[in-house]
């Protein structure tokens, strides 16, 4: 069972329902994962005149929610937070995104304005390609359609589990699930245990709690030894044992 849970985690699908059987388990895991063999980095790379690649500093906003929606872009390093404010000046993140990421999509779909507003969470180099750009290499770089399409669906699988999460789990649950997605587990790439520094009222605008608790479970997880805190964020895979718990 532990092998299939362990599995469960490596395709990238970590549960977020209240409970799951081990027969469901067992099914997901045979799963095929999806292969992206095509270098979509260094394909994106070999720019022509429409694509930039722009190197933010930490804190830089790249566009604000209400900004026309024009472009797209692509992570090549770093990490971007994306969040939302409401009428009454209430904010919550939304997402925060690292390497190999697209972003901004939303204009493909007929998005007239931002919906978000993103910002750098750490120095970042990002390239960014104007819609008629891409809208170009998708009908003609059959390569890179599949490959988009497949981030794509993978993204809004990850927004579905997202909303599941946040209806059916524990803010505890909730934190863990964000850490271990923090630090790469269930990603094709290798695990990064370590997670850039975030701050507490980050994980709390991102599970939808307060700080106290954040602090409250972050404690709690380094007493169990499922994280080292001090500054930085060790991640260890121990920490799935908060997630799988019925």
């Amino acid at each position: 069972m532990q092998e299939v849970r362990a599995r469960f985690l490596e395709l990238g699908c970590i549960p977020t329902l209240p409970r799951i059987s081990s027969v469901q388990l067992e099914t997901l895991a045979m799963v095929p994962r999806i292969s992206l063999a095509f270098d979509i980095k260094s394909f994106l790379s070999s720019a022509g005149d429409e694509r930039a690649v722009m190197h933010c500093r930490k804190k830089k906003v790249l566009f604000s929610q209400g900004d026309p929606a024009e472009s797209i872009f692509y992570i090549q390093k770093g990490r971007i937070q994306l969040s939302v404010i409401s009428k009454l000046g209430k904010e919550a993140v939304i997402g925060i995104l690292g390497t190999g990421d697209f972003f901004g999509e939303g204009c493909l779909a007929g998005q007239l304005v931002r919906m978000s507003t993103a910002t750098a969470l750490a120095e970042c180099s990002i390239l960014r390609l104007d819609m008629a750009a891409i809208v170009s290499l998708l009908r003609e770089e059959q390569a890179f359609a599949e490959v988009f399409l497949k981030y794509l669906l993978t993204r809004n699988i990850r927004i579905e589990e997202d909303l599941v999460d946040q209806l059916f789990n524990s803010s505890e649950k909730r934190l863990a699930r964000v850490l271990l997605l923090l630090a790469n587990f269930g990603k094709e790439s290798k695990p990064e245990p370590v997670v850039a520094k975030i701050s507490q009222e980050t994980l709390a605008a991102m599970i939808g709690t307060t700080r106290s608790r954040v602090s409250f479970f972050m404690n709690r997880f380094r007493k169990l030894g499922f994280i080292e805190y001090n500054g930085e964020i060790k991640v260890h895979r121990s920490l799935l044992t908060i997630v799988l718990r019925d």
